[in-house]
């Protein structure tokens, strides 16, 4: 992050066409002296790191959030396809033979549920439990990724801005010089 000072200087007094003066400033940014514009340039960009710092954790949190839902929804399958074994009106005690895979015997297990990737028994009941306990998990994960995408526009139109305020700024800037050097 660039320091910036300000001292006012009583020897830079600029008198113009009419007889009046002006006080100048100069302003140091990194121990360079720099005058308002450059100042305001820099101040700028400094705002567009800053705004984009914080927009590459957020990126990575919803890739990795992404990723995570991927399995959920892999999870979720295969435990619809277990679901659909039973006959609709089969009892609760009515059990699944099949097994599932360590994917989906991973995230059950991290849902709280103790299940092995060895082929055993389960009740349509605990199938049932399973599968809402995913789609709970999926829902939460949304909602959080729905925030978080809110934030992330929030902050690309912020970098936008600084760097459209910034891009003005220099615009401005070399038209005024311009100028300046066309009327001398």
């Amino acid at each position: 992050m660039a320091e910036i000072t300000s001292n006012s200087v009583a020897n830079n007094t600029l008198q113009t066409y009419w007889g009046s003066s002006v006080t100048g400033y100069t302003y140091e940014l990194n121990g360079s002296k720099v005058d308002l514009q450059d100042l305001l340039v820099e101040v700028s960009k400094n705002r567009a790191s800053v705004v984009e710092d914080e927009i590459s954790p957020l990126s990575t949190r919803i890739r990795n959030r992404n990723s995570e839902l991927d399995e959920l929804g892999t999870a979720l399958s295969e435990l619809t396809e277990a679901q659909a074994t039973f006959d609709s009106d089969a009892s609760g005690t009515t059990k699944y033979s099949g097994s599932l895979s360590s994917a989906t015997v991973a995230i059950l297990q991290s849902l709280g549920y103790s299940v092995s990737t060895s082929a055993g028994t389960v009740s349509k009941s605990t199938i049932e439990g399973m599968v809402q306990k995913v789609k709970s998990t999926i829902d939460g994960l949304n909602n959080e990724a729905q925030t978080d995408m809110t934030r992330l526009q929030s902050l690309v139109d912020r970098r936008d801005e600084a760097y459209s305020t910034a891009t003005s700024l220099m615009t401005d800037i070399s038209d005024t010089r311009s100028n300046l050097i066309r009327n001398m």
